[in-house]
């Protein structure tokens, strides 16, 4: 499997280099897995997070450049320690034993490799939580594809219906073609949403949109044409969250919280659409304290 990082495609940039001899692509990721944090998180939607956590693994750097980016010290500055995929197996049994709910693979698809090979050796140890591949949305299938029979729960992004914002906030060209297919490919493999006794989810697809200060209209065709293709298929979780951090401010249009009135007005929407399987967001969740401190809690051994 660690043959794929010979001319990495893993990610629709396919730049094709060799990570395995040090080269770097856009991600900027080599080898090695770099982790910032992996720890108990309790700030998922319910059914992920529950009472007890989840137990989430930040990933280092990003196949995106988000301008806005919640987690701007990992995704773009790289913050984390490299480690071996041994250790990143372990630290999946460490976090089943603290009592996670789940695990939680934050920003994985530069290291999908690494992480089949670490998830197979952890289930020989014992793990057997639900997987959530938790990710931006920019997907290739064919990388999804190994995946398959891994994960139990897809977290996918979708963050634009128009090209021209992908492109200004996030380097990402053909955005919405790629999320929509890697959304097609999830909900092949692993179908409607299943919940234990709990209400903690174990099998399905939930589809966040973080809603941004003035693309109201982008957001509105984005949450139709997930309900018009999906229906009752997925969840789709409306967030509000974002936060205008220092590195946003040569955006003016987005240096500005999110308008309060504009995300009811979509939340009505979607309901008015007939959305019932979905999430939203109350109270002051676009504050910094919600951003979870990037110091490499859970990356040594105990």
């Amino acid at each position: 499997m660690l043959e794929k990082l010979q001319a990495c495609k893993l990610c629709p940039r396919a730049c094709g280099v060799n990570r395995l001899e040090g080269q770097l692509g856009f991600c900027k990721a080599d080898s090695k897995v770099y982790i910032a944090r992996a720890a108990l998180h309790y700030w998922e939607e319910p059914c992920i997070s529950g009472e007890k956590g989840s137990g989430t693994v930040f990933f280092s750097h990003c196949t995106l450049k988000c301008v806005f980016c919640q987690n701007h010290e990992i995704s773009t500055v790289g913050k984390g320690k490299g480690i071996t995929i041994e250790r990143l197996a372990q630290i999946f049994i460490e976090l089943q034993e603290q009592g996670a709910l789940n695990i939680n693979l934050v920003t994985p698809t530069h290291y999908v490799p690494q992480i089949i090979e670490a998830l197979k050796q952890a289930k020989s140890k014992g793990l057997h939580l639900p997987i959530i591949y938790n990710s931006s949305g920019y997907e290739r299938v064919e990388t999804l594809k190994l995946l398959e029979g891994s994960i139990d729960v897809y977290l996918p992004d979708f963050k634009y219906f128009k090209e021209s914002y992908a492109q200004k906030y996030s380097s990402a060209p053909g955005y919405k073609t790629y999320a929509s297919e890697a959304l097609e490919e999830m909900v092949r493999q692993v179908g409607k949403a299943r919940f234990n006794e709990e209400g903690v989810i174990q099998k399905g697809v939930i589809v966040r949109h973080l809603m941004l200060p003035g693309l109201l209209f982008d957001s509105k065709k984005i949450i139709e044409t997930l309900y018009h293709t999906y229906g009752d298929k997925i969840f789709i979780s409306i967030m509000n969250q974002y936060t205008p951090l220092p590195h946003v401010s040569q955006y003016p249009e987005l240096n500005r919280s999110l308008s309060p009135a504009h995300y009811d007005y979509l939340v009505d929407y979607a309901i008015e659409l007939g959305v019932e399987n979905g999430f939203i967001q109350e109270g002051e969740t676009n504050k910094e304290s919600f951003i979870p401190p990037f110091n490499e809690e859970g990356v040594e051994p105990f």
